[in-house]
């Protein structure tokens, strides 16, 4: 979504604190802080792969990322995680016990140091808002991750998938109330709508993708669903929007928030 234009969308309500916490894949993280480095290019959906790969260049759909914009990626964000590795042997030798990052902490530390005003993930951690990828090593990260595994051995970062459920699960089982927009479907999908089964469900649900439940996909699933395993509140208000997202959220956001 981050690549496919809804980056500004979610800025805008990131910015002005219109969410109170977002869940995204490791591709919606990178993807954002690289475009603070470099620019994504317009290209086709017919262009050959093979052409592509000869000249270096990685398709998105019909956006074009050069292999030098992972480069500079790799270049910004590997000594942030020497620092991180720093303080989490600095504190071990101090108290005994092991820092454990989180993805949720590990973005919020490169939202931090990426100090850029059109980037997402500086707004969520300027607002302190927080941050969710159960899959933080699909992607580029991943491979800054695994790089960086060698680079800092016998030593290597910690990072904990489990603080970090708690963490939504306990948001979710306080909340006096939640919603849930969901936008495509998988693992994103699943982890905000199994926090709120938690609560014994969300009071409200919108769904945005064009999945038919008939593949058996997650996207595919309809809220009915939900409430069939209390993710949903069986008396909430739900609906699933059968429209491609980058079109429909941006008219959605423009809808609620217009001042005019």
């Amino acid at each position: 979504m981050i690549s496919s234009g809804l980056r500004d969308t979610f800025r805008y309500l990131v910015q002005n604190k219109h969410v109170s916490a977002i869940v995204t894949t490791a591709g919606g993280i990178e993807e954002d802080l690289i475009k603070c480095l470099a620019p994504t290019y317009h290209g086709s959906f017919s262009t050959s792969g093979a052409v592509l790969r000869s000249k270096g260049l990685n398709r998105i759909g019909n956006l074009v990322v050069p292999n030098n914009n992972y480069c500079a990626f790799e270049d910004w964000v590997v000594p942030i995680l020497d620092e991180m590795l720093e303080e989490q042997e600095t504190n071990f030798k101090k108290t005994g016990e092991r820092y454990m990052w989180t993805p949720s902490r590990v973005i919020h530390r490169l939202g931090k140091a990426i100090d850029d005003e059109s980037s997402v993930y500086y707004w969520a951690y300027k607002n302190d808002i927080p941050v969710f990828c159960p899959a933080l090593t699909d992607g580029s990260l991943g491979d800054m991750l695994y790089f960086h595994s060698f680079k800092a051995s016998p030593l290597q970062l910690n990072i904990d998938i489990v603080q970090d459920i708690r963490r939504i699960n306990t948001m979710a089982v306080r909340a006096k109330r939640v919603g849930m927009i969901i936008l495509g479907g998988g693992v994103v999908k699943h982890h905000i709508a199994n926090a709120c089964l938690m609560r014994n469900g969300a009071e409200s649900a919108v769904f945005v993708n064009t999945a038919q439940e008939f593949d058996g996909s997650d996207a595919g699933a309809r809220p009915d669903e939900a409430v069939s395993w209390g993710k949903i509140k069986a008396d909430g208000e739900s609906v699933k929007v059968y429209v491609e997202a980058t079109v429909a959220f941006p008219l959605i956001v423009a809808a609620t928030f217009a001042t005019g």
